[in-house]
């Protein structure tokens, strides 16, 4: 028996650009939704960053999608686009607040066409309030949303997060909205805006600082990788033989356990080290012990010996190890596709595992830059082949390259 998948039989138009829009549309996709990928001629913003062939974050976000090349400021390819949002179930665009309602195409004019259309749409600070046209990326939302602050050493300066942590953060808010959105239109028949501000998104992951903060504590800024409040010791990266390894404890048996493992049992007789609190306090000299314990082993090592005695722990990894984990691997998390210019590329299925809703799968690779745009508008809008040739001609559309 064919599974049906959530979304199957929605259109979903993906406006969508760089990390945060594109996330949410892959994932509409791969719970079953059509998911057109709306591009301007030039392309999304980061097809534009490599020109012999298609970046790889953009094959990574953009599985499963066709491409559809309009020029929305022309009145042809406003009026084509307009003519989709007819037919759509939801719209995802992350451009700055205000840029859909310049173009004539802001939430007010399109929910007017089609009262269903679930429009979502995020931006760096929201559709109102003092920091709604300020510039945003994720390294300026990172900034904003006291991220970058807490990330680095506490005698170093504030250090962003290597990860588009923002960015995504917002996406996968944005697809959580889109869904709820879905769910009450089944219930009142009617679409709605969805809104999703990556300030607001990022805020909350602090949650450990602002958890400080509230209760009346000391903030410290940067804490390394230790704990963001300082509350709980050891918790930190340590260098060993083959790299590092991220250790802490955050029960009294783990520590209880690292102690005998570091043959430091006269700890647990000392009332210095008795609570999470004291030890705290004493924070660099039990840095100092455990970094002393695992400089002269390997990962495999630390790791074996940890995870037998239920310590939690985890070996740092690199990019290159993430790509080849054989957890990820087992659960089938990469998928190696071939792409029409890249040839052989993994890429990843999504995270959302809907056990009773299809497994995620990847259908097509990421599109070239309006690869589907005739066969799309040709299949929905029933434009003829005449006419596909003269948008081409008046570069409404463009060629497939």
């Amino acid at each position: 028996m064919t599974i049906r998948r959530p979304l199957d039989g929605m259109l979903v138009l993906d406006l969508g650009q760089i990390y945060n829009g594109p996330y949410c549309g892959l994932q509409l996709g791969f719970m079953g939704a059509r998911v057109l990928k709306i591009e301007p001629p030039e392309g999304d913003v980061v097809r534009r960053r490599k020109r012999e062939v298609e970046p790889y974050p953009l094959v990574m976000l953009n599985s499963n999608k066709e491409s559809v090349v309009l020029d929305l400021k022309q009145p042809r390819g406003k009026a084509i686009f307009l003519d989709l949002v007819a037919k759509a179930d939801v719209l995802i665009e992350n451009f700055a607040a205000g840029v859909m309602d310049r173009l004539g195409l802001g939430y007010e004019v399109l929910s007017k066409l089609n009262p269903r259309l679930v429009y979502g749409g995020s931006s760096g600070f929201g559709l109102d309030g003092p920091y709604r046209d300020l510039p945003a990326m994720d390294v300026t939302v990172q900034a904003m949303s006291g991220i970058t602050n807490a990330t680095g050493d506490a005698d170093g300066p504030p250090t962003k997060a290597g990860a588009a942590v923002c960015d995504f953060l917002a996406g996968i808010h944005l697809c959580a909205g889109i869904l709820g959105a879905l769910v009450q239109r089944e219930r009142t028949g009617q679409g709605q805006r969805v809104e999703v501000a990556m300030h607001e998104a990022g805020a909350v992951s602090i949650a450990s600082a602002l958890g400080a903060v509230m209760d009346g504590d000391k903030v410290p800024d940067r804490t390394g990788n230790r704990h963001p409040a300082l509350a709980i010791a050891p918790y930190n990266t340590y260098r060993c033989r083959d790299g590092y390894v991220a250790i802490f404890t955050s029960a009294e048996r783990h520590w209880v356990s690292l102690c005998g493992m570091m043959n430091r049992k006269d700890l647990l007789a000392d009332p210095e080290y008795a609570t999470t609190p004291g030890r705290a306090k004493h924070m660099q000299e039990i840095d100092d012990m455990v970094g002393a314990w695992t400089a002269d082993r390997t990962k495999d090592e630390i790791l074996t010996a940890l995870n037998d005695a239920h310590i939690p722990c985890a070996p740092v990894k690199t990019a290159r190890e993430v790509a080849y984990d054989p957890h990820l691997e087992a659960r089938g998390y990469w998928v190696d596709v071939e792409h029409p210019r890249r040839g052989k590329t993994r890429v990843p299925i999504s995270a959302i595992r809907l056990h009773a809703g299809g497994k995620s799968e990847i259908r097509s690779p990421a599109p070239t830059l309006g690869q589907h745009t005739d066969a799309v508008l040709g299949e929905l809008l029933g434009i003829k082949a005449e006419e596909l040739t003269q948008l081409r001609t008046d570069k409404v559309t463009k060629p497939v390259t």
